[in-house]
């Protein structure tokens, strides 16, 4: 989770200052919240935000419970988490649905926002629900915005009804009875939007919003525009009352002061967050599993439900019983990559690990070295992957040569091979059999 990465790290110095101290005093714990604060702006969290935040921390950390405790540094993270739990809306908000099919989500927000992909996205998680989902095209006006949808709607494997450039409201009835024929029970319908804030755009949501009146109202907001997205969610949702924000590019790479800010100011939920391209990159927004991803806790509710996902009970049995016997080849760590590709943005899955985003304080995992490690193991004998002990000097030249890389790639990977074997072995007795992956 790139976008947290310095924020993170920030306050994980701060905490290291506190909790090594035996005793905090009034003066010391001030002159935390005062470095907190200066994170957090510089975070882009905005300024009315961040000043309540820390006035609400700053009261709590002061009170004698603090001060007297025997771990005073510890009790301050605590009230810090707790605190950034409500900031961001304290529970995870799921989606309302309607007491008379279809229930109708209707997507909003400014172009290059992700709006349209986002439509695809929330239909793919839907459809693994359980759900049966049909997504409405009613973005008339941008070039290639139905066509967009078809694509969305095709990888997603549902369908997209659009009836050209007529009006949306028209196509919306319409999609409705359709629906009702063709029994769906969920209607996504994707608006239209501009660059910036328009009074025609607006009044046309507001129109769709009287007639059709939406089961849920999603303002899809682009959490790499800073301060500028909480601006936008603020208009959307002075027009629309909207019911909830859909964050897209969580896995960029810049300050995502918008996320901490965006449900405190429009006192609307965030539903869920964008993380990736894919079309299974979508995750429900669970406020308490954020802040521990933010104070590099980790986040192993959500790394275990993505394992789970990937990996049936039984791979996760047997996978365990090769580690165990030290069985494990070239030829599972294959299969294991492939699983783990599935698990989503590999950056995203390693912030999700208690402790282990702070060793690696903000390094990364280069994905096309994962692509090249792929490769080498392609370009060995199926003998060789089950025996990487039979790999010599010159069947490494020969892999070198078929997978396109170099031999010191070769000698790179089968130690970082051993390597894993070896953790994998020390960590047999413990936690491995609860995580599944």
């Amino acid at each position: 989770m790139g976008m947290f990465s310095n924020l993170s790290l920030r306050l994980n110095h701060i905490f290291s200052h506190l909790t090594k101290r035996g005793k905090l005093t009034e003066l010391e714990i001030k002159e935390a919240m005062r470095e907190i604060r200066v994170a957090l702006l510089e975070a882009d969290v905005n300024f009315l935000v961040a000043k309540n935040f820390i006035s609400r921390v700053s009261e709590r950390a002061v009170g004698q419970e603090v001060l007297t405790s025997l771990t005073p540094g510890q009790q301050v993270v605590k009230i810090v988490n707790e605190e950034l739990v409500s900031l961001l809306g304290q529970t995870n908000s799921k989606l309302n649905v309607s007491s008379s099919l279809p229930t109708i989500i209707m997507l909003c927000g400014l172009q290059g926002s992700g709006k349209t992909t986002m439509c695809g996205k929330l239909a793919s998680l839907l459809k693994g629900q359980g759900k049966k989902p049909m997504l409405v095209a009613c973005d008339i006006y941008r070039p290639a915005a139905i066509n967009q949808l078809q694509v969305v709607g095709k990888t997603a494997n549902v369908e997209v009804f659009e009836k050209g450039n007529q009006s949306p409201i028209k196509t919306c009835l319409q999609a409705i009875d359709y629906s009702k024929k063709k029994l769906y029970d969920t209607l996504i319908i994707d608006t239209a939007g501009r660059l910036s804030i328009d009074e025609t755009l607006m009044q046309e949501l507001k129109e769709i919003k009287d007639k059709i009146k939406p089961t849920e109202i999603l303002l899809v907001v682009d959490a790499m525009n800073g301060q500028d997205s909480v601006n936008v969610a603020q208009s959307f949702n002075d027009i629309l009352d909207i019911t909830g924000v859909i964050l897209t590019k969580l896995d960029g790479d810049t300050r995502g002061g918008a996320a901490l800010s965006i449900s405190e100011i429009v006192k609307k939920p965030i539903k869920f967050c964008g993380i990736g391209e894919k079309i299974n990159d979508i995750e429900p927004f669970y406020p308490d599993r954020m802040a521990s991803r933010i104070l590099g806790m980790g986040d192993v509710l959500t790394l275990i439900e993505k394992a789970q996902n990937a990996v049936s009970e039984e791979e996760a049995k047997q996978l365990e019983k090769k580690f165990r016997e030290s069985s494990f080849t070239f030829e599972d760590y294959l299969l294991q990559m492939d699983k783990i590709n599935k698990m989503g943005n590999i950056n995203d899955i390693i912030s999700m690990v208690p402790g282990l985003n702070k060793k690696m304080a903000g390094a990364t995992v280069n994905e096309k070295d994962l692509e090249k490690n792929k490769a080498i193991i392609q370009s060995m004998t199926p003998r060789e992957r089950r025996n990487p002990d039979l790999i010599k000097g010159s069947q490494k030249k020969r892999i070198a040569d078929g997978s396109g890389t170099q031999i010191q790639d070769v000698n790179r990977l089968i130690k970082q091979f051993e390597q894993s074997k070896l953790m994998m072995k020390q960590i047999k007795g413990g936690g491995f059999k609860n995580f599944k992956f």
